[in-house]
C-alpha cells in the first residue's frame, strides 16, 4: 500500500525524475505481487492506468506485470480483461501495445470480451483504407520534394532486436513518418493508437494485431451459436488484414513492409479462409503453454538462484576470530612445532601458498624473454579488479655484476602504471623480485611492454637494452556472468552506441552447442530460457548479458542458421556503452568460436 501510494505521487509532476522513480516502484510492486499473489489484486487495476504513461520503460513494466498476473491469478483475468479494454485506446507506445494485444488474444474468453475484443481493435484502426489513391500521389509527390530529409530520417532509424533475435526498424520519431498525407479522418489527435503507429510503419506491431485478430476470430467460432456473426467478424478480419499489406507495397510510408510481416499477416489469411482443427489447437492452445512453460522456467530459475545464494558461506557477527600466530603451542610435538614455525615464516615472507594456488600461479606466469638473454625475467600477473601487480622474477645468467638495471615498462590502453621504475644491482647468477602495480580505470583488453636495461661491469658505458615480450590484459578476468529483465535488455540493446558484428566461423555443427561455446568463451550467462532453444528448426537466437567490476553492461546476441551443407552460419552481435568492451569481447569470439581453440 505504501509503494501504491508513492505510485499515485508521482502523476502530480513535482518529482524532477518521476518516470525513473516510477519505473523503480512499478518494479517493486510486481516483485511484491509476484512473491505475494493475494495482493496483486489491490494494486494491478491502479497500475493499469501506467499503460499510456509517457515513460515507455515504466508503461513496459506494467504490461510484463499484467500479463504474468491474469496467468498466475485466474480470478482476476475477467477483470484485468476489460480495464485493458477500456484503457488500451490510451496507449501510444509500440511495444505496450504488442504486449497488450497479446493479452487480448490469449485471455478473452467469454462471448461478450471476444466481441469487444475484436470492436476495440477495429475503433483503434480506424475506418479503412488507410489511404487512397489521390493521398498516395500526394505522397509520392512530397516524398520526392524531401528525399534530403528523408534520408536523414532514414538514417536516424536505430536497428532494434526483437523477441525471435531478428531485427526490425523502428521510426525515430512517430511524426516523421506522419509528415506524408496518409491522414483520412481528421487530424492527428482524433487517429486511433493502432492507426498512428501502424502508419509510421510499425509492420511489426501490424503482424501482432492480424494475430491477434486471427486468434479472436477462431475463438469467436467455437461459442458464438450465429454463423452469420462468425462470417460477419472472419470478413472485417480479412480486410483489416489486406489494407495493412496494401498500405505496406504502397508509396506512403517512408518504407516498404519487410518480408517477414508480410509472409506472416498472409498465414493469417490462409488460416482464416482455411480452418482446421489442428490450426486452432496450436493458435489457441500452444501459445498458452509455451508462455505457461516459460513462467515455470523463470521462477525454476530464480529458486536456483536463491538456493545458490544461500548456500554461500558468510562469517557471523558472534562467530570467534581465529588469530593462527596466537595459537597455543602447548601439547604439540617437536616435529609439529618445527612444521609450525616453518609455516609461519612462509605466511611472513608471503610464500606460503596452498598446492591449488601454486597451480593457479604456474598458469599465469608468463615469460618475458628468451632463454639465451644476458637477463632472464617472467612476469606473475595479478588481476584484482581494480589494479594489476606484476611480480617480475629477473635473473642475472652473467658472471658479471649487472649495475643500474631498471625495468622499464609502459602500458597501452585505459591502464596507468603507478609507481616509477627503480634501478637495481644484482651480483652475477643472482635474481630479484621487483612489484610493478598499475591502475586499471574500464574493461578494456590492454597491454603492458617494456624492456630491462642495464649495465655490464665490464662495460659501464654502454648500456644493454632487453625488449620484453608484451603481456595483453584478457577482458574476461573482468566481466562476470549477470542477470537482468528482458525489458532491460531490449532497452539497453536499444540506447547503446558501440556494437561490433562477428560473422559466425566455426566447424561446430550444433547450433546448441555452438551457443554452450560461446557462453563458456565469454563468460556471459544466456537469457533466452532453456524452453525457448528446445527443438531442431535449424535456427537459433540467444541473448547473452554479463557486468564488469566497474558496472558496465555487456550485451551479445547470438542468431545462427544451420546451412544444407550442415555448417553453421549467421552473425554474433556486441554492444556496450564503451567501445573497448565492444571491441574485445568482438576479438575474443573471434578467437575462441571455432570450436577447437
Amino acid at each position: 500500500m505504501m509503494l501504491k501510494k508513492e505510485v499515485v505521487k508521482t502523476q502530480s509532476g513535482e518529482l524532477e525524475k518521476n518516470g525513473e522513480y516510477r519505473q523503480m516502484l512499478v518494479q517493486a510492486i510486481y516483485a511484491c505481487a509476484v512473491k505475494f499473489p493475494e495482493v496483486a489484486s489491490t494494486v494491478v487495476h491502479p497500475l493499469m492506468d501506467f499503460l499510456g504513461d509517457t515513460n515507455v520503460a515504466s508503461a513496459l513494466d506494467v504490461a510484463v506485470f499484467v500479463r504474468e498476473i491474469i496467468e498466475t491469478n485466474p480470478k482476476l483475468r475477467v477483470s484485468i480483461i476489460m480495464r485493458l479494454l477500456d484503457t488500451f485506446y490510451q496507449i501510444r507506445n509500440s511495444r505496450v501495445c504488442t504486449h497488450s494485444l497479446w493479452i487480448i488474444g490469449e485471455y478473452c474468453l467469454s462471448l461478450s470480451e471476444v466481441e469487444s475484443g475484436i470492436e476495440t481493435i477495429k475503433q483503434c484502426l480506424g475506418e479503412l483504407p488507410f489511404y487512397t489513391a489521390s493521398e498516395e500521389k500526394e505522397a509520392q509527390d512530397a516524398t520526392k520534394n524531401s528525399q534530403v530529409v528523408s534520408s536523414t530520417t532514414v538514417s536516424s532509424r536505430r536497428p532494434v532486436i526483437l523477441a525471435d533475435g531478428t531485427y526490425a526498424t523502428q521510426s525515430a520519431a512517430l511524426e516523421t513518418a506522419m509528415s506524408a498525407p496518409v491522414l483520412v479522418q481528421g487530424s492527428l489527435a482524433s487517429v486511433g493508437n493502432l492507426r498512428s503507429l501502424i502508419l509510421s510503419g510499425d509492420f511489426f506491431l501490424e503482424t501482432v494485431v492480424a494475430c491477434t485478430l486471427t486468434k479472436l476470430v477462431l475463438r469467436l467460432e467455437e461459442i458464438q451459436p450465429s454463423k452469420a456473426e462468425v462470417n460477419k467478424a472472419t470478413t472485417q478480419a480479412l480486410l483489416i488484414m489486406v489494407s495493412m499489406l496494401q498500405l505496406g507495397q504502397s508509396s506512403v510510408l517512408p518504407h516498404p513492409i519487410d518480408n517477414d510481416s508480410r509472409d506472416r499477416i498472409v498465414l493469417c489469411i490462409r488460416l482464416l479462409c482455411h480452418k482446421g482443427e489442428e490450426v486452432r489447437k496450436i493458435w489457441l492452445e500452444s501459445c498458452r503453454q509455451s508462455f505457461v512453460k516459460m513462467l515455470a522456467d523463470k521462477q525454476l530459475l530464480e529458486t536456483e538462484e536463491t538456493k545458490a545464494k544461500a548456500q554461500i558461506l558468510s562469517a557471523q557477527p558472534d562467530d570467534l576470530i581465529d588469530f593462527y600466530h596466537l595459537k597455543s603451542r602447548k601439547g604439540m610435538s617437536q616435529l609439529e612445532l618445527e612444521d609450525a614455525v616453518q609455516d609461519d615464516l612462509k605466511r611472513a615472507t608471503g610464500e606460503f601458498t596452498k598446492d591449488k594456488d601454486d597451480a593457479n600461479k604456474l598458469n599465469r606466469i608468463l615469460q618475458l624473454t628468451g632463454f639465451s638473454d644476458p637477463v632472464y625475467a617472467e612476469a606473475y600477473v595479478t588481476v584484482n579488479h581494480y589494479d594489476i601487480v606484476l611480480d617480475v622474477t629477473v635473473i642475472n645468467r652473467t658472471k658479471e655484476t649487472l649495475q643500474n638495471l631498471c625495468l622499464e615498462l609502459a602500458t597501452m590502453g585505459d591502464l596507468k602504471l603507478v609507481e616509477r621504475p627503480q634501478n637495481y644491482t644484482l651480483a652475477p647468477e643472482s635474481s630479484k623480485q621487483i612489484k610493478a602495480n598499475i591502475k586499471v580505470s574500464s574493461t578494456e583488453t590492454g597491454v603492458i611492454f617494456g624492456n630491462i636495461v642495464y649495465e655490464a661491469s665490464s662495460n659501464v658505458l654502454d648500456r644493454s637494452v632487453i625488449v620484453l615480450n608484451d603481456i595483453h590484459i584478457d577482458i574476461m578476468d573482468y566481466i562476470s556472468p549477470a542477470s537482468c529483465a528482458d525489458v532491460s535488455f531490449r532497452t539497453m540493446w536499444a540506447e547503446f552506441e558501440w556494437e561490433n558484428k562477428v560473422a559466425v566461423n566455426t566447424v561446430i555443427q550444433d547450433e546448441k552447442e555452438f551457443l554452450n561455446h560461446v557462453v563458456k568463451a565469454t563468460n556471459m550467462k544466456c537469457l533466452t530460457p532453456p524452453s525457448a532453444l528446445e527443438g531442431e528448426c535449424g535456427v537459433l537466437a540467444a541473448n547473452l548479458y554479463a557486468k564488469s567490476v566497474f558496472g558496465e553492461d555487456a550485451l551479445v546476441n547470438v542468431s545462427v542458421e544451420k546451412q544444407a551443407d550442415g555448417k553453421l552460419s549467421g552473425y554474433i552481435r556486441i554492444r556496450s556503452k564503451t567501445q573497448g568492451i565492444a571491441l574485445s569481447l568482438g576479438d575474443k569470439i573471434t578467437l575462441k568460436q571455432k570450436g577447437g581453440v
